[in-house]
């Protein structure tokens, strides 16, 4: 834990503690106060439109400070070591998405189908797979530290996710999702999700970053400014969860059950695509400062905008959105425990050189 201490703040080391915390909280609000849970409910942008105004704007404060640590001329260097990269970006967009589809598919359709209804098993399959579609973003920075992984190269891996992201995010969703939980989603529903929760603060990072590095230097920007948003997103995540597991509160305490089973999928989806992306470095023979982070990235999910983009689709009080949540509960622990199993093995990767990879 002393490593932990050093590289993770406090929130970050007990993520998993305060999500249960919130989820009490969020229950309990949810189920003493129905009536003001339903005014907040209903503070939709327009009517029917599932997207809440106080959780997009929460939302908005947990993704901009993320935004600001994107620096997208490092991508300028990609090219020189491109087996890492490309590694990456297989198993995030080809294989991540597709195996949770299956995975989620396999449990909540057929395995689970017995504890299930048929209707709800759709919409977990549907946040799980919005949850795989979104790479990983603020906290692989983390994960690549406790690894040792070198820094530079993992903000080339995660500003070529976040561009593809633009891109590829709202596609997969639409494919994967009415493929495998029969749900049609609305094409602009999901463009205008990709607006609001990936383009507009993506767009507001990137120009922030520009200009304040432009009028005040680098090293202000990262030692003042970024610094200054810890408080602002933590805190945002943690009102976000409260108001989610309120909307979700009936559902919890009859069903509390559901919480197990769809964590069951997602742990075997990070596992195995973690295993992947891993062990297929280490066959092209990538250095291991690439390799751990790359392993990481290709594990974990950017989780606020899976929860922004299943409340735009399904609601707060979907089960589309309860399974994006799910994805936050289990993410610290998982991915520390993967950081572990890096770090045991580092040896694998031997003398592997630098050059090239």
């Amino acid at each position: 834990m002393s490593i932990l201490s050093k590289k993770m703040s406090f929130f970050e080391r007990h993520l998993t503690m305060w999500v249960f915390v919130c989820m009490v909280v969020g229950v309990g609000i949810g189920y003493a106060f129905p009536g003001f849970i339903g005014t907040v409910r209903s503070m939709e942008i327009t009517g029917g439109s599932q997207i809440n105004i106080p959780i997009m704007i929460l939302i908005w404060l947990m993704i901009y400070p993320m935004m600001l640590k994107i620096d997208f001329t490092s991508i300028k260097n990609a090219g020189k070591k491109p087996k890492g990269l490309m590694v990456t970006l297989f198993v995030n967009w080809i294989v991540k998405p597709f195996s949770m589809a299956f995975l989620g598919w396999l449990f909540f359709k057929w395995i689970f189908a017995g504890w299930i209804p048929e209707a709800t098993a759709n919409e977990f399959l549907a946040g799980v797979i919005i949850l795989a579609a979104a790479p990983c973003t603020a906290m692989v920075f983390v994960w690549s530290q406790l690894t040792d992984g070198d820094p530079a190269y993992t903000l080339i891996q995660v500003s070529v996710n976040d561009l593809i992201m633009l891109f590829a995010f709202a596609p997969i969703i639409s494919f994967l999702v009415s493929g495998a939980a029969g749900i049609h989603i609305p094409f602009e529903i999901l463009l205008y999700s990709v607006i609001a929760f990936i383009v507009i603060p993506l767009a507001a990072g990137s120009f922030s970053r520009w200009i304040l590095i432009r009028t005040k230097g680098k090293e202000w920007f990262e030692t003042v400014f970024i610094p200054q948003f810890g408080s602002v997103t933590i805190s945002a995540l943690l009102v976000t969860l409260v108001i989610i597991f309120a909307f979700q509160s009936d559902n919890i305490l009859s069903n509390s059950f559901y919480v197990v089973l769809i964590a069951i999928p997602i742990l075997i989806q990070v596992y195995f695509n973690s295993s992947l992306t891993y062990l297929l470095m280490r066959a092209l023979k990538v250095e291991y400062a690439i390799a751990a982070p790359g392993a990481l990235i290709g594990a974990s999910n950017f989780f606020e905008l899976a929860v922004a983009t299943a409340i735009a689709l399904f609601g707060p009080d979907s089960g589309a959105a309860l399974a994006t949540v799910v994805g936050v509960l289990v993410e610290v622990p998982v991915m520390l425990s993967v950081c572990q199993a890096c770090n045991r093995t580092k040896h694998w990767f031997g003398d592997f050189s630098p050059q090239g990879r």
